[in-house]
């Protein structure tokens, strides 16, 4: 499959990642086959929930930020990943499913509203300057000045 024809797109038919099984859509992702306009906040979230689930917290960031990484190259330039927002929204994907009781992403969300309506707001807690526009923490990882990850 070539991902060089959006005809081709695995998913060119749906209108949102939740059309996929968390397999069909860790696959897509991670073959570059999943059209880039799914891949949108909620989704990235997913990413680190279907990574924490198969292979715990640590690994799961490094498969989170290096597949991110190569996403944003096939479909972009390569200039939006940011290491210290992806590496954030891991470990608070992480907080939030030791608290739950949910045994599926969807659910998860349901639970947790606030990882999709308030995820800036989340981060705001653990940083004292915005993360979002810091230069250093595009590319390297920096830790919270506020209040650490568990």
């Amino acid at each position: 499959m070539s991902c060089a024809n959006p005809n081709l797109w695995y998913g060119k038919n749906h209108t949102h990642h939740s059309q996929f099984s968390d397999s069909e859509f860790l696959e897509a992702f991670e073959n570059g086959s999943l059209n880039p306009k799914l891949f949108n906040h909620e989704a990235h979230l997913r990413l680190a929930w279907i990574n924490i689930q198969n292979h715990g917290e640590q690994i799961a960031v490094e498969k989170t930020c290096s597949g991110i990484k190569h996403f944003d190259v096939i479909y972009g330039k390569g200039d939006k990943f940011h290491t210290t927002i992806t590496v954030a929204a891991v470990k608070v994907v992480y907080h939030f499913m030791k608290k739950s009781k949910s045994t599926d992403f969807f659910d998860f969300m349901e639970e947790f509203p606030r990882l999709r309506v308030a995820f800036k707001e989340l981060l705001e807690q653990h940083y004292s300057s915005d993360m979002f526009c810091n230069k250093q923490a595009k590319t390297d990882y920096i830790r919270p000045d506020v209040l650490p990850f568990d």
